[in-house]
């Protein structure tokens, strides 16, 4: 799906809905929309409105021209996650990105102690983004830091969780539907979401359904995409 301010016009301002592919960044996304354009629309203003990690899969909204002017729109409206959350190790980056670092108990957790603890996840909560992430610690970025030894936490930041549904259990795999505010960090929430069970936890798999009314069911695969753009030259 493509929605344009004038009817092609992607100086005009355009938003595009993209499937981001595993191990894609969003930046690579945008890359490929604006080299995809540049013969058609030469020099071209184009972003993305929230970043998706390279593990993670799904709705990637892209703006070009002047509708580069709502990416702080879009980048506030609630967004939706289907998450998979291992039970019994950790990682430092909270994902798959970096080896495991310590192991846990697990087999006490059962779906009676995740409906438990679900509830003090919901609502506004203090939630710590990890320390592989792009938030700035005196004027550094996160990940940054982490890289070069650092173990410091960046500060806990007021986050909103609305929803959260178990759509399945098999130990130690947990899959979760989260429907959540801007500045949610699902890594996190992961993370945490161990700590209350009463063992370590990690994110194996996440896929963005939805940002604000836009449906990753209504998104473009990226390959189809380009050659949707290189055809309207």
């Amino acid at each position: 799906m493509i929605y344009f301010e004038e009817d092609g016009d992607f100086q005009a301002g355009a938003l595009m809905l993209v499937d981001k592919p595993l191990r894609w960044t969003s930046f690579d996304v945008v890359n490929k929309v604006r080299s995809s354009l540049r013969a058609r629309c030469g020099k071209i203003k184009v972003g993305h409105a929230g970043t998706l990690d390279p593990l993670a899969t799904g709705l990637v909204l892209v703006c070009t021209g002047k509708w580069t002017k709502r990416i702080e729109e879009f980048m506030a409206h609630e967004k939706e996650y289907i998450a998979t959350i291992r039970f019994g190790a950790t990682t430092p980056s909270y994902d798959l990105e970096k080896e495991i670092d310590a192991t846990y108990p697990y087999e006490h957790i059962d779906i009676n102690l995740i409906n438990r603890v679900l509830p003090d996840f919901m609502g506004r909560i203090m939630q710590s983004p990890p320390l592989f992430s792009a938030i700035r610690i005196d004027g550094q970025r996160a990940y940054e830091k982490a890289r070069a030894g650092s173990d410091e936490e960046p500060e806990a930041r007021k986050i909103e969780i609305m929803e959260l549904e178990v759509l399945s259990y098999n130990q130690p795999d947990l899959v979760l539907r989260i429907r959540c505010g801007k500045g949610t960090y699902i890594r996190s929430l992961a993370r945490d979401l161990g700590r209350a069970c009463g063992s370590g936890a990690h994110l194996i798999a996440l896929r963005r359904t939805k940002n604000g009314e836009f449906d990753v069911a209504q998104a473009n695969n990226l390959d189809d995409l380009v050659a949707k753009l290189r055809e309207m030259e």
